[in-house]
Parts: C-alpha cells; structure tokens; sequence
C-alpha cells in the first residue's frame, strides 16, 4: 500500500493548550474536579494518559479548556515531543499540543507512534543549540512525515498497541500491590490497629515495645560511593528518571563517560529518595539490581540495618515524611535537602514481631512487583524492535 507525505494539519485538528490567567500558580485556580495534564504526566505515561498530579478548580477551567479522551498530547517544552494519549477529558497548559484526529484521515494512537519512531528526531534539528527546548506549533506543523492510508494506520496501532495494553495491565496490577503495603501500612503503624493492639498499653501515644529512633541509628546514609579511579560500564540513574515507586529507565555509560554525579552505589534493599523537591516524591525501593548499578548524588540512598526494607520504605513515603523533607527544604527555585536532614528523620519502629509479621505479607508483593516490571521492560523492547519497521513501510500489515 502506497504512503504519502502529509502534515499534522492535514490529519486532524491541531491547537495549543491554553492557561491564561497570570501568575500561573494562584491558588484559586487549583484543587478542583478538572484533570489538568502537564508535561510530567505526558512524559511518565503510556500510550494512554489517566494519572496526574494537579486539578483545575472552575476558575481554572474558565483560563483553560477540556479537552476530550481521545486528544494526542504532545509537549513542546521541557520535554520535547513526549506524547500521550488522553484516556479522560483534562485541561493541559500552552506546553502541551493537543491533535484530534480526522477520523476519515488519521488513528491517534499510528500518529502517537509516528512520533516515537521518526517524528522525535526529526524534531531535534529545531531544539538543538538552544538555550531552552522548546518547539512553536509553527515548526511542528512545518514537518512532513509519510503515511498509510487510515485503515492500515489502524492495523499498525492494533500491532503495537497490544504490547502497551499489556504493560498497562502490568502496571495496574502494580498499583494494585503497591496500594496494599501502603495500606496495611497505615492500618497497623499510623492507626495503630495492628494485630493484638487491644492488649497492649499505650505509653505516652506510643504501643508499649515501640521505639521513636533517628533514621541514622537504623539505616546507613549513602553507604558507599564509586571513586574516580573505577573501570567499567553502568547503568544510571538521574532525578528525571525516577517517578514516585519506581525507577521509569537507566542509562548506560562507560564510567568514563558518565556525568560526574554518577557516584552514588545502590544495592539490593536500598532505598533512593531525590533531594530536590523532595515534595515531588522521586523514591524507590530497590530490588535485584543489577551489580552495575549507579545513583545521581541528587539521589540519597538509605540502606536499611537490621530491619526488613518492605517497612522503612513504607515509613518514609508516607505524606508525615514527605511533609518533614519538604519543611526542611532549602533553597527557592528548587528547594532541596541535605544527607543531615534525612539523618535527623524520626522513625516509629514496632516490635520485632511485628516487622517480621509486615515482612512476610509485603516481601512477596515487592518481588511480585519487581517481575512485573522486568515483565514491562521486556514488552518495551519488543515493541520497539518491531516499531520503526512498522512506521517506515518495511513489514506489510
């Protein structure tokens, strides 16, 4: 079947998102019940955008507009050419493109994959050099790109959409245990309704048996650090790549090559949390990593002594400590904390009994989540094998 050249304007209707009102961060205009999508969640997202982390209130939604489920968003800032699918009806800011798609000319999902495969690239030549990314909706629509007629594009996004329907499960069933812990967390640490609590006394609001400990006197402080002088190949994380739960890539380098941040050793049980915004909650617990792996020193790790990691990472995500860190921060346009901060942290520590009974229940749920991703991980490679042989004509659908 025959491709032709074709603009995003000639595939659908393209416009920008819109927030007028300044300053962009009045209160008045958040909180309320109108999804508003920002780069962040176009970037962290699948094919498919349902999370967020900001609302707008009427009057948010009154400087905006709703777009409908359906919308391909496109970032031209921060993150250049991320793209997502809206899964709900959601307002987005003037850094966000939003596409409709003509239904006689083009399939969201084929042009959401257009862009992952060629149109990314093709971008760059415009942001390279700069001072800021950034990218008009004059210069996107500039490009040319070749496609199938309508029905293929939607035989090629059937192919590729199956491996993200799939991930997305995966990702569900993540949530889903990640949900649990908390829970059972909150229930027997916060609540204090643990199993036999009616039976013990409180001592001045503490169960008799528990301990407030610093976190320093429980956990080691970035433990250990590579030195200059190591050889070899790592795989990197940096603060972009880590969203609340879970580390969402790494990068591989040969020491050598790598950013001088990349210090920071993280081993199995370890937890990472980001010391800038730390009210962003850039954390994860870490489980099975491979031997090479190398932390950001924006990163602190915390490596647990002598109590199971399923319950102090538990304990500092938890919105009282997330409230500590941001309390402390310092600094104006990007807040951060220090080792020290985190060494200071106060920690509730249960009895013996009661960790070991935690552990039991959360351990196999973090190892269940750990195959879920390695899951995850294998249908990304897949489908991006398969995905520019797709888009450039190669295979026959």
């Amino acid at each position: 079947m025959t491709w032709s050249p074709k603009r995003l304007d000639q595939l659908g209707h393209v416009s920008r998102g819109r927030s007028r009102h300044r300053p962009r961060d009045a209160a008045h205009l958040y909180g309320g019940p109108f999804p508003f999508i920002q780069t962040g969640d176009v970037k962290h997202a699948g094919l498919y955008i349902t999370e967020y982390q900001q609302t707008y209130s009427e009057a948010g939604l009154a400087q905006s507009k709703l777009w409908p489920a359906g919308t391909l968003c496109i970032t031209i800032a921060a993150n250049i050419a991320d793209t997502a699918i809206l899964g709900i009806d959601a307002c987005f800011p003037d850094s966000v493109i939003g596409f409709i798609p003509d239904p006689d000319e083009a399939d969201a999902r084929f042009v959401k994959y257009l862009f992952d495969a060629t149109i990314q690239r093709q971008v760059k030549q415009f942001t390279q050099g700069a001072a800021q990314d950034n990218l008009s909706q004059e210069k996107l629509l500039s490009l040319e790109f070749n496609v199938p007629k309508v029905d293929e594009q939607k035989n090629i996004a059937s192919i590729l959409s199956n491996y993200d329907n799939l991930i997305g499960i995966n990702n569900r069933r993540i949530a889903l245990l990640e949900e649990s812990a908390r829970l059972l967390y909150r229930e027997w640490f916060v609540y204090l309704r643990f199993p036999g609590h009616e039976c013990v006394k409180n001592v001045d609001g503490i169960p008799e048996g528990w301990e407030k400990k610093k976190l320093c006197d429980i956990a080691a402080i970035n433990r250990k650090n590579l030195s200059g002088s190591f050889e070899g190949k790592i795989e990197y994380i940096d603060i972009a790549s880590v969203s609340p739960g879970r580390i969402d890539e790494t990068t591989a380098y040969e020491f050598r090559d790598a950013p001088s941040r990349a210090r920071r050793i993280v081993q199995h049980g370890d937890i990472i949390w980001s010391c800038v915004r730390p009210n962003r909650r850039s954390h994860a617990v870490i489980w099975n990593p491979p031997e090479n792996l190398i932390a950001s020193t924006g990163f602190v790790i915390i490596s647990p002594r002598n109590l199971p990691a399923s319950f102090l990472y538990q304990a500092l995500t938890t919105d009282s400590f997330v409230g500590y860190l941001a309390n402390h921060a310092k600094g104006a346009a990007y807040p951060a904390v220090v080792a020290a901060d985190f060494e200071r942290a106060e920690v509730l520590v249960p009895r013996d009994s009661l960790l070991l009974a935690f552990n039991e229940f959360v351990e196999p749920q973090l190892f269940q989540t750990h195959k879920l991703m390695q899951q995850n991980e294998k249908l990304k490679q897949a489908r991006d094998l398969l995905l520019p042989r797709l888009m450039n004509g190669e295979f026959a659908v």
